[in-house]
């Protein structure tokens, strides 16, 4: 049984899988952990499914990573206490994950929606050696990440899905631009997708981003 400081769902990969993975699901803000879970349905057998509930409470079954507001020219400022209380946090659930269920950091993917892509991208940039890749759905880079970026070599190895909606009105896709535009000069493999819908996972965007993750299972790697 897995003993881990946050609120989880899970669904364990079949019994028969070989070298099975881990996909961690963060949600966003004002969510719960049931929003994403829905989605392992979809995701491949060989996956064991964990996804989390952040930890800060808005209201009943509405939680969040991080708190914020917005400023009156439209900029978002976080609570950076939050943010790198629940970037620690993720860390130590993810390499708690992974060794608890026998699972290498080089098998471990963590992906997010909303506030929760950002601290998946964020985890990603600043700890890469707990995860193999970052799946960003309707993200965006945040500062904080950057101040406490790993050096480029660490990311040699790894891949990044991003994907993001052209009629987002929640998070503008300039943001999921600008992770591409940032990430170019870093020794990763970036796949980014735009699709046409507002702020949500389409079927299309899924089934695109399961394509990826079973090409990218297909290839072994180490670091």
């Amino acid at each position: 049984m897995l003993d881990l400081p946050l609120t989880f769902l899970k669904r364990p990969a079949t019994s028969n899988a070989p070298r099975p993975w881990l996909l961690v699901l963060l949600h966003g803000v004002g969510s719960n952990e049931q929003d994403l879970f829905a989605l392992s349905a979809q995701i491949p057998d060989r996956y064991y499914v964990l996804s989390l509930r952040a930890p800060y409470r808005m209201a009943p079954g509405a939680f969040a990573w991080f708190d914020y507001s917005i400023e009156p020219g439209g900029g978002r400022r976080i609570d950076e206490t939050q943010e790198a209380a629940s970037r620690a946090l993720l860390a130590q659930v993810v390499a708690s994950a992974s060794e608890q269920l026998d699972i290498p950091p080089e098998r471990v993917l963590v992906a997010g929606f909303s506030q929760g892509a950002c601290m998946a991208l964020s985890l990603l940039l600043t700890q890469p050696e707990l995860m193999r890749a970052a799946i960003v759905w309707h993200g965006r880079l945040m500062e904080q990440a950057l101040a406490a970026a790993a050096p480029p070599d660490a990311l040699s190895g790894h891949a990044l899905w991003v994907s993001h909606g052209t009629h987002d009105d929640v998070i503008p896709i300039a943001h999921a631009q600008s992770i591409a535009h940032h990430v170019a000069t870093l020794p990763l493999t970036l796949t980014y997708r735009e699709f046409p819908s507002a702020h949500e996972i389409r079927p299309s965007e899924l089934a695109a981003c399961v394509s990826w993750m079973e090409s990218l299972s297909a290839k072994p790697t180490s670091f």
